[in-house]
């Protein structure tokens, strides 16, 4: 015992060393620079109270003491363990500290360095293309109607002439949900929409997407159409064509020659395809068709709740995407949707 005791009062160098823990910190941190430094304390800490540390070895003599030695022995052990753990703290925050400096310092932006310009951006030309069409509608006096892209087949079909068993159904390659719902095949439920919560006359146009199952060089599953309704008490034929006229002559800055060929539409009588005489770059023309059209089939009229013996009218549908590609010069549309930043920024 009295070894131990003796021990514990030099300890082999003990206390000399538990002495020099503050001198040897301070002259490390005098020569590393922090990231090093951090190394260098964690060194230092399992050297003095790591599970073989010169502390931790003192504290498990404890129990070979006298019992009247022990609690004075662990009370200075103890308190140069917290002394050690203190001053390794202390210097832990400061490193902690100078590191976070050096990091802020590093990324310090300089106020007087002039700006990165943003790239300017451009609307996408289908864009470009619906919102002149919806322009031109706008200022002919036509208002906006929207409605669901998830329809019902009562709007998408029923309403518009579509009976179940109807042959004009297989014209449409349908997107169908499980619970009877479809994918909108065109926008020309909107019209029914909005006629049955209006009174005439009724002057919209429905611009939105539409979906049906086809994908090739001149079709997309998906893709963007705008209908057209006018019901009033007077309006013909004749007022469709004049309507239409204008609007193509807007749309694409220039007369055309136009025809109305006769067609057959469900929810019109009598229908028709607009074809204008087409220039071609080899200098040539040819017949295109660019939208249909036709007056406004009496039975559609009676299941919007309006009285077909009373009003009349006309409505028409286009495809954006095929007006887009004449006026743009895009023979493929599926480059409107693969986001080709070299196709886009002619657009610009």
């Amino acid at each position: 015992m009295e070894s131990l005791r003796e021990r514990f009062r030099d300890n082999d160098g003990f206390q000399e060393k538990l002495k020099g823990v503050g001198a040897k910190v301070a002259e490390i941190k005098g020569k590393l620079d922090p990231k090093r430094l951090q190394t260098k304390l964690e060194e230092l800490r399992v050297e003095l109270i790591g599970k073989a540390g010169l502390i931790t070895s003192e504290l498990k003599t404890l129990g070979k003491l006298p019992p009247d030695q022990r609690k004075s022995f662990g009370d200075r052990v103890n308190r140069a363990k917290e002394e050690v753990e203190a001053t390794l703290s202390e210097s832990r925050a400061e490193i902690e500290q100078a590191l976070l400096d050096q990091r802020l310092a590093s990324e310090t932006v300089d106020v007087s360095l002039p700006g990165r310009r943003s790239e300017r951006g451009s609307l996408h030309p289908l864009t470009r293309a619906l919102d002149r069409i919806v322009s031109i509608f706008a200022r002919l006096g036509y208002d906006v109607a929207d409605g669901p892209e998830i329809e019902d087949d009562w709007h998408n079909f029923g309403a518009l002439n579509f009976p179940p068993d109807h042959p004009a159904r297989t014209m449409h390659d349908t997107f169908w949900f499980p619970d009877g719902r479809l994918l909108r095949t065109h926008t020309s439920p909107v019209q029914i929409r909005a006629a049955k919560g209006r009174t005439p006359p009724i002057r919209i146009i429905a611009p939105g997407k539409v979906y049906r199952s086809d994908s090739d060089q001149t079709h997309s599953p998906m893709f963007h159409q705008v209908e057209g309704l006018l019901i009033d008490e007077t309006s013909t034929m004749a007022d469709l064509k004049g309507t239409l006229r204008e609007f193509l002559r807007a749309f694409f800055d220039r007369d055309f020659k136009m025809m109305f060929k006769p067609t057959f539409f469900p929810f019109v009588e009598p229908g028709a395809d607009v074809v204008i005489r087409w220039d071609l770059p080899d200098g040539g023309s040819r017949w295109l068709e660019v939208l249909g059209c036709g007056m406004v089939h009496p039975e559609v009229l009676r299941n919007c709740g309006i009285d077909p013996e009373r009003y009349t009218g006309f409505a028409f549908g286009m495809g954006v995407e095929r007006l887009a590609m004449l006026r743009y010069g895009v023979t493929d549309l599926r480059a409107f949707f693969e986001n080709d930043v070299r196709f886009l920024k002619q657009f610009a």
